[in-house]
């Protein structure tokens, strides 16, 4: 039986009126929306219920990003010839540029912009995806982004974000009171199922599971009853060995790898390998900073990009590590307390996906690192060196931001 839709109630439920400006009894930080998710806050309340303590997290972990990268990218302050300087000011100049994006996404924006344009911000970034299957730059074997002259844009990381939004449009206007069945899957899993095989195609495993794993914690959280959810791992389950035999030769060979690397240390086992040493060469305190041998001496490879955790653990050890995590684990917590207070349930939805987003590639990328998870191309947040993933990181944080902001109990502690 399909599950009844939820509807307003007029007499129980009255709408939110707008904020008369004469009226100075009225407490402005109380019935923040209408019901069709109109602004009625002014720019000083929406500025005093900013959740600045999310930005001072992002800030001090690109802070960290910062130094590992100039250690990472280059050999030593002075060495002239070390591009560390160059990679230093692109990545900070990113992170400057994806931080006012954040400001104005979470105070200039709105939800209800958000929420319209949803569905034809996906459209847009599934044509840039047909766009780089047709004329995509190749690098190092893959085809993956789009020269557009003056960067280098890689859809697949935008379709984190529009995917989450598309999804989050879906089951706002259907929500329902109790789980939903199968035959309310077939659109969420048509927009997931679409993204995820033109990224195989690339061919971006890594993105791809993340773009999968992420939508499907967005369609859990709206609702999916129970028997569908274990349904949902029975055939994940069943079609193990077809997605195993639909892998590269190359991908079947970095499962393997995982288990034994040692079986070919100068080949597919090399990069975990040198990652391991790197990781427990620092010990406790670490080697201290630009010592790392594994790094400097050249035997560390994609060292400022997907194995800059590596970096980190060898240069200041378990301290630093210890450190990163502790500032991942409070930025995803402050992301699940905003999405808990979420005023609409697009909001909530929205914060949910981009917190699922932004963990599952911390736990990817560290575990491809120290040898729990296969090599698999996951940039570490706002520390790994990269333009698009920058970007759109901090666009979504923007978007968690305006949720905060209209959250339904405030405090002054957001």
């Amino acid at each position: 039986m399909r599950p009844a839709l939820t509807h307003h109630n007029p007499v129980t439920e009255p709408p939110i009126q707008p904020a008369d400006p004469e009226d100075k009894t009225r407490n402005p930080v109380e019935g923040v929306l209408s019901v069709d998710g109109s602004t009625t806050l002014g720019w000083q309340e929406r500025w005093q219920r900013f959740p600045w303590s999310l930005v001072l997290l992002l800030t001090l972990t690109s802070l960290i990003g910062l130094v590992v990268l100039y250690s990472a990218a280059g050999v030593h302050l002075n060495q002239p010839e070390s591009n560390s300087s160059q990679y230093l000011l692109r990545q900070g100049g990113r992170f400057l540029l994806g931080l006012g994006l954040l400001f104005v996404v979470a105070i200039v924006g709105s939800e209800r912009v958000y929420r319209r344009y949803a569905y034809l911000a996906y459209g847009l970034t599934l044509a840039l995806l047909v766009a780089v299957f047709l004329f995509g730059s190749i690098s190092m074997g893959a085809r993956r982004w789009l020269d557009i002259g003056f960067m280098r844009l890689q859809p697949s990381e935008l379709m984190k974000v529009t995917l989450v939004l598309a999804l989050a449009r879906y089951y706002h206007d259907r929500a329902v009171v109790s789980g939903f069945g199968l035959r309310d899957l077939a659109v969420p899993l048509l927009l997931i199922v679409l993204p995820v095989g033109l990224i195989l195609k690339q061919p971006d495993l890594g993105t791809a599971i993340i773009i999968a794993t992420v939508g499907t914690v967005v369609i859990v959280i709206a609702g999916l009853s129970w028997k569908m959810i274990a349904l949902s791992f029975c055939l994940l389950a069943a079609g193990l060995p077809i997605a195993w035999n639909g892998l590269h030769d190359y991908q079947r060979q970095r499962v393997y790898t995982l288990f034994f690397p040692e079986h070919d240390p100068l080949g597919s086992g090399y990069h975990i390998i040198q990652s391991k040493i790197a990781v427990g060469s620092g010990g406790f305190l670490g080697k201290g900073f630009l010592n790392g041998s594994q790094s400097h001496l050249d035997f560390l490879p994609e060292r400022h990009t997907d194995f800059i955790f590596s970096v980190l653990a060898e240069e200041w050890g378990f301290v630093g590590c210890i450190t990163l995590i502790t500032l991942y684990l409070l930025i995803t917590a402050r992301g699940l307390l905003i999405a808990a207070s979420a005023q609409h349930r697009f909001g909530l939805l929205t914060a949910v996906g981009f917190i699922a987003l932004f963990s599952f590639q911390v736990v990817i990328n560290i575990g491809m690192v120290i040898g729990l998870l296969p090599v698999v191309g996951i940039p570490l947040p706002l520390i790994s060196y990269g333009g698009s993933s920058m970007i759109t990181l901090l666009f979504s944080m923007g978007l968690i931001a305006h949720v905060a902001i209209y959250a339904k109990h405030h405090r002054k502690t957001i």
